[in-house]
């Protein structure tokens, strides 16, 4: 039950019954009034029961585009029905204009909209559908919530889908391409022509240049059905923020470009996130389904408080199988994590793949050792460059080990990540 602001009022006009007879008498008298009143409105008030409601499926959007939710309402009474619905989601749905005023005849049906605007990944649910029917005299209404569930599934706003068009421009131009003069794995037969300065003298074929005058050597382009395997680290590590936005979220919108990248260089893409263990796996998406199928993969991953074991990340890297593949660690470059656990694992996955290892970059840790105006900046200024100073020691232990290391900032990842990628493809090393 909930009562409207017509009862307040109709409690105040009761003083003008007590200046015209004031005795405590009238007081309680108007009171009593106030509620026999208010009873036989809200027993004439409908029944919310008479109203019956109806989902439509949404289905998936990404963060920060708009969605709809579209609720069936019908009147299942013999009589007419006036009131307010309001359709309730949890705050981060961005569920905006949710109250519905609503008039139906016996039988009538009705849509009611609600606009939403997801703010965070997963799925995101209705929390219920409160239904405030007023009696004739709108004085107290019936009120009661139902529960009619819903859910938006809220995937990753892929952002970094901007710079697909310029990559695939390079990818075409590197398809194109008469020659790759590095030859070796990773690299497939195209033609033959006339040697220049320059090439590779191992890709000489001694045969066709038996039977010409001229030195023929043989041109390479990049094979085609390449594996690509990306490990998404959503330990304690990936919850930091950058610039008020998670790493792992970073973290994804770069391994979302190099799997669109990469699919359409027609490679295979695998794919695995975990922390103390592994949290969601992928096995060879597509072209034409990788993108929406990563992104429904990602949707739910949240960071863990714990170490991450790369010891049984590694293993599913290893259960996509023996072939040689180029592996992507989507994991910070924090010294201490990376030391303690990650080094250990490296060995045996740089023996049999590519391993790049692609970081997220705190732009404050410039700004910090940029700025030396004050004694509590000078102290600020030397804590940041101690910490890039041992991050830059934990890079070229890497590079040691066999590692690629891409580290930028969240804006700057994706589309280095890509063109580390590229350049791989050119040179023949996937």
């Amino acid at each position: 039950m909930a009562i409207t602001g017509r009862v307040p009022l109709l409690v105040l006009l009761g003083f003008v019954a007590v200046l015209l007879r004031p005795v405590g008498g009238t007081v309680w008298l108007w009171l009593l009034l106030v509620l026999v009143v208010c009873g036989l409105d809200l027993l004439l008030a409908p029944k919310p029961s008479s109203l019956t409601f109806t989902r439509r499926p949404i289905g998936a959007v990404r963060t920060g585009h708009p969605a709809e939710s579209l609720l069936v309402a019908d009147n299942t009474s013999a009589r007419s029905v006036r009131g307010v619905v309001r359709d309730a989601w949890q705050p981060t749905a961005g569920a905006t204009d949710n109250r519905h005023r609503v008039r139906l005849a016996p039988g009538d049906r009705a849509a009611l909209a609600t606009p939403l605007l997801p703010r965070r990944r997963g799925d995101l649910r209705a929390t219920g559908v409160t239904v405030r029917l007023p009696g004739p005299l709108g004085l107290v209404a019936r009120q009661r919530t139902l529960d009619v569930p819903g859910t938006v599934r809220s995937l990753p706003p892929f952002d970094s889908r901007k710079h697909l068009p310029s990559r695939l421009a390079r990818l075409r131009d590197l398809d194109g391409r008469s020659a790759v003069r590095v030859r070796g794995q990773g690299t497939e037969f195209d033609s033959l022509r006339e040697y220049v300065r320059g090439d590779d003298v191992r890709s000489i074929d001694w045969r066709a240049s038996a039977r010409t005058s001229n030195v023929v050597v043989r041109t390479w382009q990049p094979e085609r059905d390449r594996r690509v395997v990306l490990v998404l680290d959503t330990s304690r590590t990936s919850a930091g923020r950058v610039d008020d936005v998670p790493r792992l979220d970073s973290a994804m919108d770069a391994a979302l470009l190099l799997a669109a990248l990469a699919a359409r260089a027609g490679d295979r893409i695998d794919f695995v996130a975990g922390d103390r263990r592994v949290r969601s796996r992928l096995r060879s998406a597509g072209a034409t389904s990788v993108s929406g199928r990563l992104q429904d993969a990602m949707a739910d991953l949240e960071p863990v408080i714990a170490e991450a074991d790369w010891d049984a990340l590694a293993g599913a890297v290893q259960g996509f199988g023996r072939q040689r593949a180029l592996v992507v660690l989507l994991t910070p470059l924090e010294p201490s994590a990376v030391e303690e656990g990650l080094l250990a694992v490296l060995p045996a996955l740089t023996r049999h793949h590519r391993v790049v290892l692609a970081s997220v970059r705190d732009p404050e840790l410039d700004r910090l050792t940029a700025t030396r105006d004050t004694i509590d900046e000078v102290y600020d200024a030397a804590a940041a460059e101690q910490a890039v100073s041992r991050r830059r020691r934990t890079s070229e232990l890497l590079t040691k080990l066999g590692v690629d290391v891409v580290d930028a900032d969240a804006e700057r990842l994706p589309p280095a990540l890509a063109d580390h990628y590229l350049h791989l493809k050119a040179q023949g090393l996937l």
